[in-house]
């Protein structure tokens, strides 16, 4: 059994946090957090736990790490949360380093181990409570520390200036339209059915995912817009941070973006976290009991695009596919079997991998991990060896994956133990396969 004390990482942004760390300080923190943020569910959880390690086997880097005891779920509760509890949080500032090293990269918050656990307790929201712990005390991974102070600067996670997000819809159009010469990319609409939103890569990185749904909704002829101002980028690393004070700012104003519009319904593209920040955890941060609008992710999107008759294919996806049932969209949402309707719809065989659904293990990047950057990076790899192994047994190339953070996830697996496989996007897949006009 190995200890988080010889496998400590380097890392700016915990190393200096931790320098100006006093025991007071982290015991203050840690009695007003639990006092004044927690309640009767943290102390249940606390008092039910019987340690009977069920839980171990649903958590991935058990399974990677040849089932080490440490890296069990109740294992690291018992080393952070419990400890802090019990403890009153009197602990060491080296203490909190390597509970947050625990926190932020060794628990991905993916909640596959609340399946195992007989009695249903959710270590996400231990290990998560323990992130915010941590984020009080400013002691937070630098690079994912980076992208949340850029979200709750510029209101989106890349930088992209105002004027560069229109600058990028209107290239985006401009590029389609020399295929689908009516598509039109509608900025600002009032009363449109649809707000369709995007995560900030996209328009840095991936705008093709941009032009690609500006396709499929001209295609089924749906009356959309996206807004040009401030919350468009429904993605959250604040969340996954601790800083819940920017994630409600970015929540709220990604709902009153979509408000000022008087849309009839959000569409979230291709992402889960972001969509985990909008249903579960920004909107009960905002005392929301109902949603504002509407929100649906995009697999209910296409779904419904489906049974409505608008989704027109030329021919189904030949090559055989297999299923990537993200995290937060599958044991968040339950959109298992909606997924799987749509990817047999437009794919002619496809393989399950094994387990599957809810069961499915994570691609470790999902809940935040990927974002604390290279330090982290072997912990990732290593630490889901089980993932490449369920991938590679599949025997397929193509692995649908309607997540953003999956795909980063589970290339760089593919890419670490040498794969050869390759992620599509559900939009990918329905681009390639969609009636286009003759030009």
């Amino acid at each position: 059994m190995s200890h988080i004390a010889d496998r400590i990482i380097s890392d700016v942004g915990l190393e200096v946090g931790v320098a100006s760390l006093t025991t007071e300080k982290i015991q203050e923190v840690v009695t007003r957090t639990l006092k004044g943020e927690t309640g009767a569910k943290l102390k249940a959880y606390r008092e039910t736990c019987m340690r009977c390690g069920l839980c171990s086997q649903g958590c991935h880097f058990y399974m990677s790490h040849d089932q080490d005891p440490s890296y069990s779920p109740v294992s690291k509760a018992t080393e952070t949360m419990y400890e802090l509890i019990d403890k009153k949080g009197k602990v060491s500032p080296e203490r909190i380093y390597e509970m947050a090293q625990i926190a932020f990269t060794e628990c991905n918050l993916c909640k596959r181990c609340a399946h195992y656990c007989p009695i249903g307790i959710d270590i996400a929201y231990v290990m998560i409570t323990v992130r915010r712990i941590c984020y009080l005390l400013d002691v937070v991974p630098q690079y994912i520390r980076d992208t949340a102070h850029s979200h709750s600067s510029t209101m989106n996670q890349m930088w992209v200036k105002d004027d560069e997000w229109i600058d990028s819809l209107q290239w985006q159009e401009d590029e389609a339209r020399d295929e689908f010469p009516e598509l039109r990319i509608p900025l600002d609409k009032e009363g449109a059915d649809v707000f369709y939103s995007v995560i900030g890569p996209e328009p840095k990185f991936r705008t093709q995912l941009i032009y690609q749904a500006a396709a499929i909704m001209n295609a089924a002829g749906i009356d959309w817009t996206m807004p040009s101002h401030p919350g468009w980028d429904n993605s959250d690393m604040c969340m996954y941070v601790g800083d819940y004070e920017n994630m409600g700012r970015i929540k709220r104003a990604h709902y009153e973006a979509a408000q000022k519009l008087r849309v009839k319904r959000i569409v979230m593209g291709e992402c889960g976290h972001a969509f985990r920040s909008i249903y579960d955890m920004g909107n009960r941060w905002l005392g929301y009991k109902e949603m504002p609008i509407p929100v649906i992710h995009a697999i209910e999107f296409y779904w419904d695009l489906i049974q409505e008759g608008k989704l027109k294919i030329t021919h189904k996806y030949e090559k055989p596919v297999t299923i990537q049932d993200p995290c937060n969209v599958i044991r968040g949402r339950g959109l298992m079997d909606k997924l799987r309707d749509v990817v047999h719809y437009l794919c002619e065989e496809v393989v399950e991998m094994t387990p599957n659904r809810e069961h499915n293990y994570c691609c470790c990047a999902g809940g935040g991990v990927i974002n604390c950057g290279p330090p982290f990076k072997n912990t990732r790899m290593t630490g889901n060896r089980v993932k490449a192994e369920q991938l590679k047994d599949t025997g397929v190339k193509d692995i649908v994956i309607p997540c953003h953070n999956c795909h980063g996830g589970i290339e760089d697996i593919i890419g670490y133990y040498d794969l050869g496989m390759h992620g599509k996007f559900i939009g990918d897949i329905i681009y390639e396969l969609m009636e286009k006009p003759e030009v």
